[in-house]
């Protein structure tokens, strides 16, 4: 006679972080279903869409939405804090054996979803999509292969080539990621710190199905420069590394001077120092900041409990 622990059905949370989707969502809800009708005999899933503040009829559709399928769970932000801290609540709040990250957009396939949980059953802790194709500009697409490669050069932890947030993780690599309190959080970094058996499964990245992206060139730079930061000391070392040859190429000019008697090298001595004076603070500066924020220990998202719709308290 099996036990009930051993007979008990596991729960798979599917975490959704929306903003301004209302006219994606419908159309994302009918494929994601088609792909989970067949698997709900094997396993109980919850959808969590964490709505970052949409200012348009998203909340609306999501409670539409809830009232027809009580797996729908809702977290509303009080402002907008970014996709990375949505996908921190939406993490906190989820109580699955496993947890998928996907957005709405549909750019990430949901037809993928049974291989991730068939791979999650062989015992890996981190399934992920890896983007081979996407449908965008080559040098948009050099720029941000060039990126991955120098992000895992300089970083002080492992580094998953060209990881998607669209993954799956178990619930053993969510409480060891959980509790991180820096103010600038980055997934990929955090999955790649904990370790883990991880399994990467290739696919090719689509258009979004309706409308335009979120994610500018701006917030690709901030996404970008936040990874850095986050994962690595680089910009520090590097401060450090090239402190010896400045105060060689400063012996040397100042020989050169004492030799030639020209006044011209200590006009060059004077703007390189500067120079590195100015790199040197302004790295300082950067880490100093992001230090001071996490020290302040503001909380990374605050969900607004009126426009909340849950099954249990968050």
């Amino acid at each position: 006679m099996k036990s009930f622990e051993s007979s008990k059905r596991k729960r798979i949370s599917l975490i959704c972080p929306v903003l301004n989707e209302e006219a994606t969502i419908p159309i994302f809800y009918d494929r994601l279903q088609s792909v989970l009708s067949p698997l709900k005999n094997q396993y109980d899933f919850e959808l969590i869409f964490v709505n970052n503040r949409s200012s348009d009829k998203t909340l609306e559709l999501l409670i539409n939405l809830r009232r027809k399928d009580g797996s729908i769970q809702i977290l509303t932000m009080s402002r907008n804090f970014g996709y990375q801290a949505s996908l921190q609540a939406g993490m906190a709040y989820a109580s699955g054996d496993a947890l998928i990250v996907i957005d709405v957009d549909c750019e990430d396939p949901p037809e993928l979803i049974p291989s991730f949980i068939e791979k999650w059953n062989e015992g890996y802790d981190v399934v992920y999509g890896i983007r081979k194709r996407r449908s965008e500009m080559w040098l948009i697409k050099q720029c941000r292969n060039l990126f991955y490669h120098l992000l895992r050069l300089t970083s002080d932890m492992d580094i998953v080539l060209y990881m998607a947030e669209f993954a799956l993780i178990s619930s053993v690599v969510k409480n060891a990621i959980i509790n991180n309190q820096n103010t600038f959080p980055f997934l990929r970094t955090e999955i790649g710190y904990s370790g883990f058996e991880r399994f990467g499964i290739p696919y090719k990245r689509a258009a979004r199905i309706y409308g335009k992206t979120h994610y500018n060139l701006i917030r690709m730079i901030a996404f970008g420069a936040a990874g850095l930061l986050t994962s690595s000391t680089v910009l520090m070392r590097w401060a450090a590394y090239l402190f010896p040859l400045f105060v060689f190429f400063n012996i040397l000019v100042f020989a050169f001077y004492i030799a030639a008697g020209k006044i011209v090298s200590f006009h060059l001595l004077m703007i390189v120092d500067v120079l590195y004076a100015i790199f040197l603070l302004t790295i300082q500066g950067v880490y100093l900041a992001r230090v001071y924020k996490n020290g302040i220990g503001r909380p990374i998202y605050i969900i607004d409990p009126k426009k909340t719709h849950l099954d249990r308290p968050s």
